[in-house]
């Protein structure tokens, strides 16, 4: 089971200190400054728990799958964790950008926004101010998003990208800091060679529409950095390797 990681936020001038252990059934448990919340997470369910283990003699290195992009067919953007809608920004009829901001909702003490991830027209908004929703509720329908690319007639359609190379081999008697849930990486804040103390940030991942410091829990020297940014992480896989 992976261990508890800590993670500190400044929202507003105000600092946040937050805790995040996994539980069971695609659970974790969330403390945000000593108030503890249960977290679903959509991407935990029917994973099978992987023990990580640190300082230990790594395997010999093996291919992982790439993770497929989760589809789109209902256009719809859900609500990512409980909470209570505190502003709406778009109305019926509206077009938006990829990363425009819809709504904000109040979650864990926290102002999370949340955005369009791709281009669309605004077909629905389901919530007003105020409305209290659940992690999975519908909160705004799109129109015209993941709509696939084709080729012009008489022309070739485009090759598909090629598969990602597999991970770099872990050094041996290498320490791992490892995601501690699934989402994607927005910042790489360390290179081969550089020296860190413990509780220096060596990544930032955005994970449930929050941007999360991950920082290591002891000193030493980068070895290998195996993620870049715009990867997609899951929980317990390796970010970065010290020595």
């Amino acid at each position: 089971m992976n261990k508890m990681k800590e993670f500190k936020f400044n929202i507003d001038g105000k600092d946040i200190k937050a805790t995040v252990a996994p539980l069971e059934e695609g659970k974790l448990s969330v403390t945000v400054n000593e108030t503890t919340y249960t977290v679903e997470v959509p991407e935990l369910i029917q994973q099978a728990p992987r023990p990580v283990v640190h300082h230990a003699a790594a395997p010999a290195a093996v291919a992982t799958k790439p993770i497929a992009a989760t589809p789109v067919a209902s256009n719809v953007v859900a609500a990512p964790l409980p909470g209570t809608i505190s502003k709406v920004l778009v109305k019926e009829g509206d077009k938006v950008k990829k990363g425009d901001t819809l709504l904000i909702m109040e979650a864990m003490k926290m102002q999370n926004s949340i955005t369009a991830e791709a281009d669309g027209i605004v077909r629905k908004v389901h919530v007003g101010v105020g409305a209290s929703v659940n992690q999975g509720d519908a909160l705004v329908d799109f129109e015209g998003l993941a709509v696939p690319q084709t080729a012009p007639a008489g022309e070739p359609a485009p090759k598909p990208a090629a598969p990602a190379a597999p991970a770099a081999p872990v050094p041996a008697g290498a320490s791992s800091v490892t995601a501690p849930l699934p989402g994607t990486i927005t910042e790489v804040s360390v290179a081969v060679g550089d020296k860190v103390q413990a509780g220096d940030t060596v990544v930032v991942m955005e994970a449930m529409k929050m941007a999360n410091n991950i920082t290591t829990e002891f000193a030493g020297t980068v070895k290998a950095v195996l993620v870049k940014q715009g990867d997609q992480v899951q929980s317990g896989q390796a970010l970065v390797e010290l020595a």
